[in-house]
């Protein structure tokens, strides 16, 4: 029955080169797994502000993909060559900014050429398999960093002794204060960012109006863990 169920899977497939149904599972899968090491290492890594959920989770999906494109190739010149060109003329046409993006038209583009080289069961399969990665990258929300809800930045006059002054209005507010950076805009002015997980996110104007009443402080800002890419 097996056997039976590999090789109708693989009839209408052209020059498949050897591959079968466990070989494109096992590739798959292993990559998969793999690709997690990737993402875990990213994330427990980065430090700054530019931290992206939609980028630690693509790593996963373009690994996949990348595999996928291999199993596709299986040593024929000529479709690698094909997808080179079809991925050109994607970049000339248009500049993706977010990640996700690119990794739905490399699907697409991917499962298209799968078809248009009667590599049918390689797309199916592939498509079902990176459907179930995305659903399950949705599901479990990898790559979230859920330690912080908002973002504060401010402006305040003095020096550096001077950000101790903040440290009580925050605290106030907040079960966890981190300072995510600070740079000198002039000799008496600071440029303050805090990472801060809120007592009551609802009253997050109390926050705003106190500092906005304390001296030195202005052009006080808040953006909440959806607005920013990722904290």
């Amino acid at each position: 029955m097996g056997n039976f169920l590999d090789q109708l899977m693989f009839v209408t497939d052209a020059s498949a080169g050897g591959i079968t149904l466990p070989v494109v599972l096992m590739t798959l899968s292993l990559t998969f797994c793999l690709a997690h090491i990737i993402a875990w290492v990213y994330m427990w890594t980065h430090h700054g502000m530019s931290y992206s959920q939609s980028y630690t989770a693509s790593l996963v999906v373009m690994s996949v993909l990348v595999a996928l494109v291999m199993l596709l190739m299986s040593n024929n010149v000529y479709i690698a060559f094909g997808l080179m060109a079809v991925f050109a003329l994607v970049r000339f046409r248009n500049v993706l900014k977010d990640t996700r993006d690119a990794t739905f038209v490399l699907w697409a583009i991917i499962m298209g050429m799968a078809v248009g080289t009667q590599k049918y069961s390689i797309a199916v399969i592939g498509t079902f398999f990176v459907a179930a990665v995305v659903l399950y990258l949705r599901l479990t929300s990898l790559g979230a960093r859920q330690r912080f809800d908002v973002v504060l930045s401010l402006h305040l006059a003095g020096d550096a002794a001077s950000v101790a002054m903040l440290n009580p209005i925050l605290k106030r507010h907040s079960f966890k204060v981190q300072l995510a950076s600070q740079r000198n805009l002039t000799e008496e002015l600071l440029d303050l960012s805090y990472r801060l997980l809120l007592r009551n996110p609802a009253k997050s104007s109390d926050l705003l109006a106190e500092l906005e009443s304390t001296e030195g402080v202005a052009h006080v800002s808040l953006y909440h863990r959806e607005d920013e890419s990722e904290m």
